[in-house]
């Protein structure tokens, strides 16, 4: 029989007591913990964790600004601001974003380039903001999305406004066009004010006057659901909308231009000479500024870029080109006033001109040289000859400071981008480049507008204009007043003067304007049989032809036995009416060959509607009669 053991009460209680306590304190413990952590939740950090809880319901969002307008100077509109929708994804609502992706590419079109994009503003942007995948979707589209919306949390059709051009490519150039905003923009940019924002200026007008169309960001507080889809809006602080922009260009005018060119290859600037309002400013061929709205497709971009015409390349401002004898009226002007010569002195003027012991023959675009001339007949039959010799008896340093005056060599300071400042050679010029001394034959080839001397044709349309005015150089601009979108109220802006030449005489003006009428109404003018007859009103013109590539001293040029690439560039420079002019042109055909030919008549078509046209000349002719 099994003994039983007998048991320790004693001890057992203290056991008890014990674990009791042990147990007592740890509960104790824990309960401290708990009550510190809400002390912690409830008052020390009551207010961040309820900012954090009203973040969940309630989110603060950017109002972009509507754009500011572009409007030509009778109030056509160049630019609209159209409703399209917008594809936007918010980061921190989506659970899986790569297969949302994939589910979104499955019933809307989204391309890789912009996926790429997507994940590029994803990297810079804030979890709680929207952030654009796709633009400009069909109403296929949205209503595609509309069906399977419930299924993707975090995604959102937003309505906004996109740029668009109305007249395509007309004014391309000038107008220049918005695109999304990349890394280096964003970088530059005030952040604070460009919230919400997805497109800038990128070039022309658009891009110069960034500031003042942009406008300035608002803000709203929007509740949304668990899903972040905007359930309402709690209060507002809207934006303000951009300033808009009237311009001194012309549409009828610049149409009628790009017209006036065709399928040729060139720039046309048109100034009036009192203000320096530039009315019209072409560059052909040109392109449609609203495939890179939203971003072009890379075959749309290869074609542009590859094609030889150049269409993305702004010639008025970014072209530069030997001005040819389209400057022979500022260097007998020149000529004149350093008296180094006077209008009615008549020269020989044979098939070439030679320096002094120099064995080269400087040839006359006529073989057979154009006999005893003076100054009108130079200029008006276009004289190599005689300018030969008169840029010799000026000397390289005059022609270098009276040109300047007239703007050659330097930028005229338009009010928009890419602006290139053209070649005014001299000798310090050639001392710096290359390390040489100036020869005398330079200066005769200079005389001519050609050798090293480049010049856009912007600067060739204010010069004439300068001559039209008789020395008074204005600086050339493209917007006339700023407008207050919401008042309608304008704004205009002051024309500048930048400039005045002064001459010895102001008699010499008149010899030289004369002279530049006989190159289009004389009968010996290299203008007259192709504009000359029937005119309406007095012009004075100049043709020039500049040379593509040199030629040797014995090589004689034959288009026809040329590549086009090869040809000379066209060139024409005009004013209209003489006596109180209203208009200049600058007008560059590329490798097109004679000024008169080929250049000219663009110039005619441009002037005829602008003073019989816009300006009722004809009408006013039709009085007087």
């Amino acid at each position: 029989m099994r003994r039983q053991a007998i048991k320790n009460l004693e001890f057992e209680k203290r056991v008890m007591r014990h674990r009791v306590l042990v147990a007592g304190a740890l509960v104790v413990l824990a309960l401290g913990a708990v009550l510190a952590r809400l002390f912690v939740l409830q008052v020390l950090e009551h207010e961040h964790f309820t900012t954090l809880s009203k973040n969940n319901r309630v989110r603060l969002e950017a109002v972009p600004p509507p754009r500011g307008l572009i409007f030509d100077r009778t109030g056509t509109p160049l630019t609209e601001n159209r409703p399209s929708y917008v594809l936007e994804i918010t980061p921190a609502s989506v659970h899986d974003l790569e297969d949302t992706l994939a589910r979104l590419r499955r019933i809307i079109e989204i391309s890789d380039t912009d996926l790429k994009r997507f994940r590029r503003a994803l990297r810079r942007s804030s979890p709680y903001q929207p952030v654009p995948l796709a633009f400009n979707l069909s109403d296929e589209e949205v209503a595609a999305f509309a069906v399977e919306r419930h299924h993707f949390d975090g995604v959102e059709i937003d309505a906004r406004l996109s740029r668009h051009y109305p007249l395509a490519g007309i004014a391309a150039h000038v107008i220049g066009y918005v695109g999304r905003i990349d890394e280096r923009e964003l970088a530059r940019l005030d952040k604070s004010n460009y919230k919400g924002t997805t497109h800038i200026g990128k070039l022309g007008l658009e891009r110069f006057y960034e500031d003042l169309l942009h406008g300035q960001v608002g803000y709203q507080q929007v509740e949304v659901n668990a899903q972040g889809r905007h359930l309402r809006v709690l209060e507002r602080q809207p934006p303000i909308a951009g300033r808009d922009l009237v311009l001194a260009l012309d549409a009828g005018l610049q149409a009628v231009a790009e017209s006036a060119m065709g399928e040729h290859s060139g720039a046309v600037v048109a100034i009036d000479p009192q203000t320096g309002d530039v009315l019209a400013m072409v560059s052909t061929p040109n392109y449609d500024p609203n495939l890179f709205v939203n971003g072009i497709s890379s075959r749309d971009y290869a074609a542009l870029r590859d094609d030889p015409r150049q269409p993305l390349f702004n010639r008025p401002l970014s072209g530069q080109y030997p001005p040819g004898s389209t400057i022979k009226p500022e260097m007998a002007l020149a000529g004149l006033h350093y008296q180094v010569t006077w209008a009615g002195k008549t020269m020989y003027a044979g098939p070439y001109y030679q320096l002094k012991n120099d064995p080269r023959k400087y040839r006359d675009w006529k073989k057979t040289g154009h006999g005893v001339v003076n100054m009108y007949k130079a200029v008006a039959q276009s004289c190599d000859v005689y300018f030969y010799d008169l840029a010799y008896r000026l000397g390289i340093d005059r022609i270098h400071a009276f040109l300047s005056h007239f703007g050659f060599g330097r930028k005229t300071g338009i009010d928009t981008t890419g602006e290139r400042k053209g070649l005014l050679p001299s000798r310090e010029w050639k001392r710096a480049v290359y390390h040489q001394p100036w020869f005398p034959g330079e200066t005769l080839i200079v005389g001519i507008g050609q050798g090293y001397m480049l010049a856009t044709p912007l600067q060739l349309a204010v010069a004439t204009a300068t001559i039209a005015t008789r020395g008074k150089r204005m600086q050339p601009r493209l917007v006339r007043a700023i407008r207050d979108p919401a008042t309608g109220e304008e704004f205009p802006l002051p024309p500048r003067q930048v400039d005045q030449v002064e001459v010895s005489n102001p008699l010499y003006w008149d010899q030289v304007i004369r002279a530049m009428e006989q190159v289009v109404q004389a009968r010996n003018g290299t203008a007259y049989w192709h504009i000359g007859r029937g005119l309406r009103y007095r012009m004075a013109g100049k043709t020039g032809t500049a040379q593509v590539f040199s030629l040797g001293e014995d090589e004689e040029y034959e288009a026809d036995k040329l590549h086009r690439k090869l040809r000379d560039h066209a060139l024409f420079v005009a004013f209209a009416p003489v006596e109180h002019p209203r208009i200049a042109v600058a007008v560059i055909v590329e490798h097109a060959g004679h000024g008169g030919a080929e250049a000219a008549p663009v110039a005619r078509k441009v002037i005829d509607y602008w003073l019989l046209r816009r300006l009722g000349l004809d009408k006013k002719l039709a009085g007087e009669k």
